[in-house]
């Protein structure tokens, strides 16, 4: 079988295994510690985890009450990552996210600025219900999710390492809200969509956080940790089959490009950092899940968390009453048929 592998390492066979078979006992021990306190939302866990595994930010949409806070508060604890969290309102403004310039004076009366950082300034940073700022306050998080640096005053002030954005979104609410636009979408790794948990998980939840008690997560890995096996990840060869079958997935989801599913329903559809995000998220779900080689199957496992907000309907889909999951579901069919 064909293997791809980055052409900018030299790989050695017997060290990634050493290597990946390390960090498969870490992700393992994550998953254990992450268990102990959500109950029932299996995929949302796996999809959130690998998107910090591949070094990307998630968006998390569902209504209220599912979890989102407490999940971005327990993984800070068993990734070991300092985790802040914003609260976006309508009047939040771009120095509350980032920080602000205030003047001192000392003794000998000499003024001078200094710069406070604000809450960005954190490994995780949980974006509460991010919708509700308004464009100027997200493009301010915007250049921190691409660049991993803010700008205050003319002056750059790098992001501590590892950055990721955890952003939750109310799928509900449209009043007092502004949609993120594109560019924006499109620098979340995943959109993970949090449903209602089933009934056996939900009557654990009562029972085990109504009680005089409650589970806590356990500190599992380190920042430095986390760091190294995201560069593992990266490091990781993919078969030639799963790089095709990226790039045909991709590629049917634009119009104009042969599929009669995408030229019928999408109006546009996901550029090559969907392509990307799929490369890379492929081989951190075959480390989550204890295998050291991502499968075409991976590849349709993540289709629609990575590609639902990378792509629009068009007016004839939207009349239909059809949603973007419809169409991926098609796309996918196809896939697993090629």
């Amino acid at each position: 079988m064909t293997m791809h592998a980055p052409q900018d390492a030299a790989l050695d066979g017997e060290a990634i295994v050493a290597l990946a078979e390390s960090a498969l006992a870490d992700i393992a021990r994550v998953k254990e510690s992450v268990g102990r306190v959500i109950f029932g939302q299996e995929s949302v866990v796996e999809q959130t985890v690998i998107a910090i595994l591949a070094g990307g930010h998630a968006l998390l949409v569902g209504v209220p009450g599912l979890a989102k806070t407490k999940l971005v508060d327990t993984l800070g604890i068993a990734l070991g990552l300092d985790a802040k969290r914003i609260q976006f309102t309508p009047d939040l403004m771009p120095s509350d996210i980032v920080g602000s310039e205030v003047m001192d004076q000392d003794e000998t009366g000499r003024r001078s600025f200094r710069f406070i950082r604000g809450p960005v300034f954190a490994q995780l940073l949980m974006a509460d219900e991010i919708n509700r700022a308004s464009p100027r306050t997200q493009s301010a998080l915007l250049q921190s999710m691409q660049e991993y640096h803010v700008t205050v005053a003319g002056e750059r002030h790098d992001l501590p390492a590892p950055f990721h954005v955890l952003a939750t979104q109310n799928p509900l609410e449209q009043e007092g809200t502004y949609p993120l636009p594109e560019a924006q979408l499109d620098r979340f790794l995943m959109q993970v969509d949090v449903a209602y948990p089933d009934i056996d998980a939900e009557r654990r939840i009562l029972i085990e956080t109504t009680g005089g008690s409650e589970q806590k997560a356990l500190p599992v890995l380190t920042a430095a940790r986390l760091r190294e096996i995201q560069s593992l990840v990266r490091r990781m060869p993919v078969p030639e089959s799963v790089v095709e079958a990226i790039l045909a997935l991709v590629r049917s989801a634009r119009p104009g490009h042969g599929n009669k599913e995408a030229d019928a329903h999408i109006a546009w559809g996901p550029g090559p950092r969907a392509s990307q995000s799929l490369m890379t998220c492929v081989r951190a779900r075959a480390l989550y899940e204890g295998r050291l080689a991502p499968s075409i199957d991976d590849v349709i496992a993540l289709a629609e968390p990575i590609l639902q907000h990378r792509m629009a309907l068009n007016f004839a889909a939207r009349a239909e009453g059809m949603s973007v999951r419809d169409v991926i579901a098609a796309l996918k069919r196809d896939a697993a048929k090629g």
